[in-house]
């Protein structure tokens, strides 16, 4: 066998949402509502896909490196500089490439218990510890995080809205955090989900950038721009730190489809809005259905809800849904066990598991 350093051997591999076509292969069923990874329940954004079907005609060719279109469009949407945008494969790619370029040996990141887990393996993936603050009431706890801020600390991540949790912190709770953090350790605020929030009381991240410098804020394509399969997110952060990624990653990491697409979806207003309104419909109409069938459901600011289901375990009401046709999200790996996070789908899609789930909970 291979030599491979212990904190390699020691990875969990992250699992993701089981695919619509697996689960008709091994159940037998159809029309499978998958509300298992928080993708856009419309699709992509039509005019992303035109883009990218253009873009094919040229896959002979190398992308931009650069991503100069893209990075462009971005930054006139933002209001920010090209030069404060750095894109990624995803923005796990994003987040992985932080630990590497600024966790040196010796260093650690920080985060909150039960928080979006690539954190933790991006730094494990590296040798780097993830130290880990408890969470209050499935809450960042953002004092709890700033007590354990050591010199060692070189990276903090942060979700907000959190997944799995669906829960945020406040721009009081931010602001007053930041002004705890040293000037040298690097905050990135991973907000996947930002334009599904309508709290009034949430952060504006960019604007916070101007009196925090160390701020990052991480974004994705593959939430509300429905982008997910082609794996494209960014990073607004100070050129300082937009120029060091630059020299860590690798040449070519975003696709030419990926590029254009992504500008495409920028414009797309219309698909935008569309996709803000369905879950502004669905969210409230799925907390209600799920609550009267005995659950506890958190508030969420995004495209899905968690669910706890008292004296069900995850694994065995999982197993269950997917024989019905549904594929839901268990959550015993974020220290969960009767927990099941599902994503907002259309309204025939909540229909079927709010159906599912009254047969199989009555059973």
């Amino acid at each position: 066998m291979l030599p491979v350093p212990p904190y390699v051997a020691a990875l969990q591999p992250y699992v993701p949402g089981k695919p619509i076509e697996e689960v008709e292969r091994e159940y037998g069923v159809s029309n499978v509502a998958k509300l298992a990874s928080n993708e856009n329940a419309l699709g992509p954004s039509p005019r992303a896909v035109a883009a990218a079907r253009e873009a094919c005609a040229k896959v002979h060719l190398y992308p931009d490196g650069s991503a100069f279109a893209l990075r462009g469009a971005l930054a006139r949407k933002l209001g920010v500089t090209p030069e404060e945008l750095a894109v990624g494969n995803g923005s796990n790619e994003l987040l992985e490439l932080v630990v590497r370029t600024f966790v040196a040996e010796g260093e650690e990141t920080l985060t909150a218990e039960g928080s979006f887990v690539v954190y933790r393996l991006a730094s494990q993936a590296h040798g780097r510890r993830c130290v880990e603050a408890p969470m209050r009431e499935r809450r960042y706890d953002l004092r709890a995080l700033a007590e354990r801020l050591s010199r060692r600390t070189r990276v903090v991540f942060l979700a907000n809205p959190d997944n799995p949790n669906g829960t945020y912190f406040s721009e009081a709770e931010l602001r007053a955090f930041l002004e705890a953090v040293p000037r040298d350790v690097l905050v990135v605020l991973d907000e996947a989900y930002v334009e599904f929030v309508d709290a009034k009381d949430f952060p504006d991240a960019l604007a916070l950038r101007r009196r925090f410098p160390q701020l990052a804020v991480s974004r994705t394509f593959s939430k509300i721009y429905g982008l997910a399969g082609l794996r494209l997110g960014y990073l607004v952060a100070s050129p300082e730190v937009v120029a060091f990624l630059d020299r860590v990653r690798a040449p070519f990491n975003t696709s030419l489809p990926a590029q254009a697409a992504g500008v495409a979806a920028l414009e797309d207003e219309e698909h935008l809005a569309r996709s803000r309104a369905l879950v502004a419909s669905e969210r409230p109409f799925l907390s209600a259905g799920l609550r009267a069938l005995g659950a506890t459901v958190w508030p969420s600011q995004t495209n899905f809800v968690l669910a706890d289901f008292p004296g069900r375990p995850g694994g065995a009401l999982f197993e269950a849904l997917l024989r019905e046709g549904v594929v839901v999200r268990p959550m015993g790996g974020y220290g969960m066990p009767t927990g099941q996070r599902i994503t907002l789908g259309l309204r025939a899609e909540n229909e079927k598991l709010l159906g599912a789930l009254k047969k199989l909970l009555r059973a």
